[in-house]
């Protein structure tokens, strides 16, 4: 039976190309705001592009912090890209504007420190060897674009971090952990590799 996959509209994100991605690797693929399709489908994608507290105060315009610890609390897996990976920490202060996140793990989102801003382009990430996501592209770059991170995170039970750097400063690339795994990256921008890590995702579905 083919997967469903919701990718959550909320006024912010690369819909459009997540949803052509996720079609392509297989799953079946609705684009929508509505929570009770966001929590019945057997994946929600959480996209995200722009400021931190943008995105939160659009996801909560639609219920989408209820929804994702809901999906969490039931088992069921979320998938966070970019600054959907950003929203899932406990905060992010950006231009002196402290949020809180969805606190789904705990953590700060704040400016890289490096001096060439954004990092834009392809890089090398540090996965864990137990990492479902990476399996099979462990060794291969993906796409970033992003000006702030997170750059502490604490190891946990169950927790697995992947680590990337930028000008020697190191940040979370990916976390996995239960039914939630998120990406600093764009997997939908990353060719092959990215191709490879979104089936890796659909098929834990």
């Amino acid at each position: 039976m083919t997967a469903s996959v919701v990718v959550f509209d909320y006024g912010s994100g690369n819909i459009r190309s997540a949803e052509r991605a996720i079609a392509r690797a297989g799953a079946s693929v609705c684009v929508t705001a509505d929570p009770a399709a966001a929590l019945a489908a057997d994946g929600l994608v959480v996209p995200g592009v722009g400021a931190f507290a943008t995105c939160m105060d659009g996801l909560r315009a639609v219920g989408g912090p209820e929804v994702i610890e809901r999906r969490i609390a039931a088992g069921r897996p979320v998938l966070g890209i970019c600054v959907g990976h950003q929203v899932l920490f406990a905060e992010g202060i950006e231009h002196g504007r402290r949020a809180d996140g969805c606190g789904v793990w705990p953590g700060l989102v704040e400016e890289l420190h490096a001096e060439r801003l954004p990092h834009m382009g392809w890089n090398t990430v540090d996965p864990p060897p137990e990492s479902v996501l990476f399996a099979g592209v462990a060794a291969e770059r993906f796409y970033f674009v992003h000006c702030y991170g997170v750059r502490e995170l604490a190891a946990a039970p169950g927790r697995t971090i992947t680590w990337a750097e930028h000008e020697g400063d190191r940040f979370v690339a990916a976390v996995e952990e239960g039914p939630v795994a998120s990406t600093q990256f764009h997997p939908e921008k990353s060719g092959d590799a990215g191709a490879r890590l979104i089936r890796n995702w659909i098929a834990t579905l």
